[in-house]
């Protein structure tokens, strides 16, 4: 195998796999979603109802990456810094949502915050719907996501000079003070790393949103499921289009990703 024949057989047998699994079917895809130009992309995503479902998928996401910057940290934090029973049963529910299916969670979801049942109905009663609202859409994009922010920043936390910390503290520095002067600036490019992560996450998210938001235009309809319906209501061009302005977000949230994972390394893109 170290001949060079050999080598470059290799080389390009799994060229060829890469290609035909990824780049076959993306170039595809831009080349359906552009098949009318770029007026074809502005006309589908100009609709009212395409437009209200990519401000919905995008206002979503970012609600979801705020609560799990904070929440995801707290819990790295927890992980990392404390010694406790259940600690490892909990490191494992971090990594569940990896492992249930998305529909199952949707499923979850309306089990157990949906109008007909008892945590849903006291939420309903008092004007705050779970289920089939916004808020069900939020909480299952935090649920698959949550994950992605936890273990980029639990690492960093591990890696931390403790030392510095203990300096702070001689010099009377309170632990608020510490934490905010101290820890975050260390671990801040780090929750972007794996909130932006979350985000590019959610932006394709179907699964679990087509069970929990009910899928009503202009109150709980998203991107990704608006796209499904239009082909299934046979409309694969204009499918096509929305689906090329949502691999674009993705491509790009993707390049920074990597450019930040580099520089947290120490490497070149």
């Amino acid at each position: 195998m170290r001949g060079r024949p050999a080598d470059w057989l290799l080389r390009g047998a799994f060229g060829l796999f890469v290609a035909v699994l990824v780049a076959v079917p993306l170039a595809a895809l831009v080349v359906a979603g552009l098949s009318e130009g770029p007026h074809g992309v502005v006309r589908a995503i100009s609709d009212p109802v395409a437009r209200d479902a990519i401000g919905r998928t995008l206002w979503t996401a970012a609600a979801m990456c705020l609560i799990n910057a904070v929440m995801g940290t707290a819990t790295a934090w927890i992980l990392v810094r404390h010694r406790f029973p259940g600690r490892g049963l909990l490191s494992a529910l971090v990594d569940l949502p990896f492992a249930i299916p998305t529909l199952v969670t949707g499923i979850m979801l309306v089990l157990l915050f949906g109008p007909q049942e008892a945590v849903g109905a006291w939420f309903s009663e008092r004007g705050m719907p779970i289920a089939f609202g916004s808020a069900g859409i939020v909480l299952a994009l935090t649920f698959v996501s949550l994950p992605f922010v936890v273990r980029a920043v639990e690492p960093v936390l591990q890696e931390l000079d403790r030392d510095e910390e203990a300096a702070a503290a001689t010099l009377g520095a309170s632990r608020y003070l510490i934490f905010r002067r101290v820890i975050l600036p260390a671990i801040a490019p780090a929750i972007a790393y794996g909130s932006l992560q979350a985000f590019g996450r959610a932006l394709g998210e179907f699964g679990s949103i087509v069970v929990v938001s009910g899928n009503i235009p202009f109150r709980t309809l998203t991107a990704p499921v608006l796209i499904y319906g239009e082909v299934e209501a046979g409309s694969a061009g204009t499918a096509a289009a929305m689906s090329v302005v949502l691999l674009g977000l993705s491509l790009a949230l993707f390049a920074v990703t990597r450019r930040m994972r580099a520089r947290m390394r120490g490497t070149d893109a």
